[in-house]
């Protein structure tokens, strides 16, 4: 097939233009800025433009980026930024599919639509919850609206905590552990719903490939797991010891609403849409998906 991918450069999507050239697929990357690549096609969100003939006989669109939600403070601009970042690229790119006639679009989104959820196990037709981030992916799903009205099957992703040797979580989180300072965090009751990068691109594939896939996708390891049973886990597979606690209330007085939302909000999502779909996971167990990014 003929995949045109936005949100090409980043973690996951890198991976995943490499897995599909791996499967035969033709891959076209549309950057912001000067193409300078054959397989580069140029487009500009904010003013709602994508170059002539982009989409062209493309099969199915990719919608991936965003700016980050841990790697600063949300103050107000950042905020924004958080939305517009990807709001405005879904509304742009959903409606140059319903215009070009592409026949699918996976879009994506995360498991923070469904807010505070204790430890309920939630799958993809649960409703959306409270918060800032679930506010967020309300939106951002919704604007794919212009494509599902054309008729394109669309596919929205929900992702969990992507574990990978070389970014993500795990990049923010190895120093800290090497240094023999990780810590369960509150509670340790909250459910962290975690996915290896592997299972992520996989998915992705799938969901590109699958036809009878459509509608939100929790992108999700089939065994979600306590942050207590996290840190466990984790301080096994880097061979440090996890003795301490940060207690609730600090990450809340320290962080906000920021800290609330991605360290104490727990969500047992699982991917009840893929695996009644017949994706097998590499990784199905938090401990496969750590051996396999931290060595």
């Amino acid at each position: 097939m003929r995949v045109v991918v936005a949100g090409s450069s980043g973690l996951i999507g890198t991976a995943l233009v490499a897995g599909l050239r791996e499967s035969g697929h033709e891959v076209l990357r549309l950057v912001r800025r000067t193409p300078s690549a054959p397989d580069e096609r140029g487009w500009d969100p904010p003013s709602g433009r994508i170059d002539d003939g982009a989409l062209d006989g493309a099969d199915v669109a990719v919608n991936l980026g965003g700016v980050g939600i841990a790697d600063r403070p949300w103050s107000g601009a950042r905020r924004q930024a958080i939305r517009d970042s990807r709001i405005v690229p879904t509304e742009v790119l959903a409606q140059g599919v319903a215009q070009a006639g592409v026949p699918a679009l996976v879009s994506a989104s995360a498991v923070g639509f469904y807010g505070d959820t204790g430890p309920q196990e939630v799958e993809e037709g649960a409703p959306s919850g409270e918060g800032f981030l679930a506010g967020v992916c309300r939106d951002w799903e919704a604007a794919t609206a212009p494509a599902a009205e054309a008729g394109a099957r669309v596919v929205t992703i929900r992702t969990g905590l992507v574990l990978s040797p070389s970014g993500g979580l795990l990049a923010l989180m190895r120093p800290v552990w090497k240094s023999f300072l990780g810590a369960r965090i509150g509670s340790g009751e909250q459910y962290m719903p975690w996915v290896s990068l592997d299972d992520e691109v996989a998915g992705l594939r799938f969901a590109v490939e699958t036809p009878a896939l459509s509608g939100p996708v929790n992108m999700t390891g089939p065994t979600p797991v306590t942050n207590a049973a996290f840190t466990q886990t984790l301080a096994q597979a880097v061979g440090r010891p996890a003795p301490m606690v940060i207690p609730g209330v600090v990450v809340s007085t320290l962080l906000g609403d920021m800290g609330r939302e991605l360290l104490l909000f727990s969500q047992r999502a699982v991917p009840r849409a893929l695996l009644d779909a017949g994706f097998t996971f590499r990784h199905p167990t938090l401990a496969d998906a750590l051996s396999a990014a931290v060595h």
